[in-house]
């Protein structure tokens, strides 16, 4: 008897020291495993994890884990019907219990437009996305500029990601149509105008434009509460004209007339987004090591010969050239010009920024996210998130009259203190996050001050939806929901 139990005290020990070699084994094997495949599936459970910047990676990542859903097959209600349900549900926001509190997010549904305005043209973009011969008139690489404009995306991909993934908290995706404070419609309209035959993309614009305005929640309110983001200023051209009311996602204002009809722009109705910086990130590292490299006084690389407003640039130029401690530089495409713009900008205290071929340029946001002060030339620039930003705290201003006047630049620089220049630039480290989209999207970050410029405007929004509804013909005399008086040629926004 005490043989059979010695026996099994045996075994029982030998299974627990086999068992506990295994699990060591394991360990050790474990441990030798790529790091990059462990970060890449920790990063994907986690949302906090090094956020993704660069829209070729984030794309890539975002079509390989989302497909195009089946369009909905539910019964297409009526105006009527949605008016009534709308109805329903704002007396229930503003009667009901619990109260309603001020600062809720907002509430964006999000179309679900068939793949040739969405997935397809993303798809098109990533597929053809090498050929970097493909330029523009003016000689920009066809696929940079789209990235420069991508805002589109970045904000599509935040609202349809799953809710337990996304970390803004000013902005929450809702699935009924009378439940929603705007509308966003999730067409690339850059990628389009880029990448199709022109004929085809006029198309697909008309067919966007029928798709959109034939839903009820359009003809409802005629486009006010709805989001069109035509960041580029040469796309949906031909037929953005049918959609003035819209909310309009823009690079900038541009009074000239040259890419915007008076009536269709104005900062009471649309947003000002930045574009994507074309350089990388100098964190905060980088900027405590680029700190006693800043050796120029004041740096510029790009064309100095634009149209428009932007022919200021030729004339600073002339006057620069060859000045002590400036670098002006003609640009040059691809990532050899791209690398050459992100040194120059790392390596000095000012960075030149001028109008182009319209008041805003990419220039300003690289210079931002590079730890160099910009030094804004360009008399009609609107900037985006002003009334959050305050950009007298990180940005010079300066006249076109002042800027072509010699030697005016220079002394107005050197004359900078060095506590002022050390303060600007203090900032500029603080508020380089408002500039970086990623995925997903980072509180403070440009997405997420969207929606919390959109939030100011959600109650005038809503006034002009109502009152459009409720008005008879003869009161449109008097004055449309523009405030355009019928014996005037000019919009006056309230």
């Amino acid at each position: 008897m005490g043989g059979k139990q010695a026996s099994r005290s045996k075994s029982r020990f030998l299974y627990f020291t086999i068992a506990l070699v295994s699990i060591s084994l394991l360990c050790i094997l474990l441990s030798f495993r790529n790091p990059s495949q462990f970060t890449e599936q920790y990063s994907s459970r986690n949302p906090n994890s090094m956020p993704q910047t660069s829209f070729v990676a984030s794309l890539d990542h975002f079509l390989l884990t989302h497909k195009a859903p089946p369009l909905s097959t539910a019964a297409q209600i009526g105006v009527k019907e949605l008016d009534d349900l709308v109805w329903k549900s704002e007396s229930q926001r503003l009667y009901g219990e619990p109260y309603y509190p001020i600062n809720t997010p907002i509430r964006v549904y999000v179309y679900e437009m068939p793949s040739k305005f969405t997935y397809d043209l993303l798809w098109l973009f990533r597929d053809t996305y090498r050929q970097t011969s493909n330029l523009t008139s003016n000689g920009s690489p066809v696929h940079r500029l789209i990235e420069q404009h991508s805002i589109d995306y970045w904000l599509w991909a935040d609202l349809i990601a799953p809710e337990s993934q996304r970390l803004l908290k000013s902005v929450v995706r809702v699935y009924q149509q009378e439940e929603a404070d705007l509308f966003y419609i999730p067409f690339f309209t850059t990628i389009s105008f880029f990448l199709m035959e022109k004929q085809q993309c006029k198309a697909l614009y008309r067919e966007a434009l029928k798709w959109v305005t034939d839903q009820p929640a359009w003809k409802r309110s005629e486009g006010r509460n709805h989001i069109l983001p035509v960041h580029h200023p040469w796309s949906f051209k031909t037929v953005r004209k049918f959609m003035k009311n819209a909310i309009w996602l823009l690079p900038d204002m541009d009074s000239t007339g040259n890419w915007y009809k008076p009536g269709q722009v104005f900062l009471e109705k649309d947003l000002i987004l930045p574009y994507v910086p074309n350089v990388d990130l100098c964190d905060a590292k980088c900027l405590s090591e680029s700190e006693l490299k800043r050796t120029t006084l004041l740096f510029f690389r790009g064309r100095l010969k634009r149209n428009a407003g932007g022919k200021i640039r030729a004339k600073i130029g002339a006057e620069l050239i060859g000045a002590e401690g400036v670098v002006i530089e003609e640009g040059t495409a691809g990532d050899g010009g791209k690398l050459a713009s992100q040194n120059g900008m790392r390596k000095s205290i000012f960075c030149l920024s001028p109008a182009g071929d319209t008041p805003s340029s990419a220039r300003l946001f690289d210079a931002i996210v590079s730890g160099c002060i910009p030094v804004i030339v360009s008399d009609e620039l609107e900037l985006p998130f002003e009334g959050i930003l305050d950009y007298r705290k990180i940005a010079l201003f300066v006249s076109s009259g002042d800027a072509v006047q010699p030697g005016w630049l220079l002394n107005y620089l050197k004359n900078m203190s060095h506590a002022q220049i050390r303060e600007m630039q203090q900032n500029i480290a603080k508020y380089s996050k408002h500039f970086i989209y990623s995925s997903p999207a980072q509180p403070l970050g440009p997405e997420d001050l969207v929606w919390r410029m959109m939030a100011g405007k959600l109650v005038n929004i809503k006034l002009h939806a109502c009152r459009s509804q409720r008005v008879v013909k003869e009161s449109r005399r008097i004055c449309s929901c523009d405030c355009k008086p019928s014996n005037s040629t000019t919009s006056v926004p309230l």
